[in-house]
C-alpha cells in the first residue's frame, strides 16, 4: 500500500463515493487512502486457484466467495481492505454490493511488498471482525499455507501446511484440498 500524499482525512462515506470512480483500487485506514500495487503472475494464479476451488465447494450453499475486487469493511477498526479472497456465509452481506462486513474466511496471498503488513497490522485489524473464523496466508515463493483459526476461547491458533503435507483444510467451511491444486501453473522464481 502506498499512501496518497495529497490526501487529508476522508470519511468512510466519502471514500466509498470516491473509490467507485477510480481506475485502480485503494484501501482505507482511519481516514487515509492507500493505493494498491499490482500483483505478480504467481499471486494472481494462486488467488484464482483457491477462489475457484472454494467457489465449487460452496456452490448451492448460503456462502459466497469473492476475489480481490470486493472490499471488506471493518467498521470498529475504521478500515476497508481488499482481501485476495473472502468467503461470507452471512445473508446480511447480500444487502450491500460494494463491500462485505461478515466474512467467515479471509485469504491473503503474500507478496514481498505486503507480507509484513498482512502478517501484522492487517491481521490485527481483521481480528476486529466477530464473524471471522479463519485467516489464511498463502506463500508465493514456495508451497506453504498458514491457517490461523479462532478457537473456542477466542485465541488464534496456527496450522501450517507445506509441500510434504498430504493436503490442507479450511475447517470453518469444511473444505479439504491439496497444495498441488493451489499451486497449479505457478512457477517459483528462485
Amino acid at each position: 500500500m502506498i499512501a496518497l500524499p495529497e490526501s487529508s482525512f476522508v470519511t468512510p462515506e466519502d471514500y466509498l463515493k470516491w473509490e467507485e470512480k477510480q481506475e485502480i483500487k485503494h484501501e482505507y485506514r482511519d481516514g487515509e487512502i492507500y493505493a494498491m500495487a499490482g500483483a505478480s503472475d504467481a499471486h494472481v494464479t494462486i488467488s484464482l486457484n483457491i477462489a475457484s476451488l472454494l467457489r465449487n465447494h460452496v456452490r448451492g450453499s448460503n456462502c459466497r466467495v469473492y476475489m480481490s475486487d470486493m472490499k471488506v469493511r471493518l467498521e470498529t477498526a475504521n478500515r476497508f481492505y481488499y482481501p485476495d479472497v473472502l468467503v461470507t456465509c452471512d445473508a446480511k452481506d447480500q444487502e450491500n454490493n460494494n463491500y462485505k462486513c461478515y466474512p467467515k474466511v479471509i485469504i491473503e496471498v503474500l507478496s514481498d511488498s505486503t507480507e509484513a503488513f498482512d502478517r501484522g497490522d492487517k491481521f490485527i485489524d481483521y481480528q476486529s471482525l466477530n464473524s471471522l473464523e479463519e485467516y489464511v496466508l498463502i506463500n508465493t515463493k514456495h508451497q506453504r499455507i498458514e491457517s490461523f483459526r479462532k478457537n473456542a476461547q477466542g485465541l488464534w491458533v496456527l496450522e501450517v501446511y507445506h509441500a510434504d503435507c498430504d493436503g490442507f483444510s479450511i475447517k470453518s467451511i469444511n473444505f479439504q484440498g491439496f497444495l498441488t491444486e493451489i499451486y497449479e501453473d505457478v512457477s517459483f522464481n528462485q
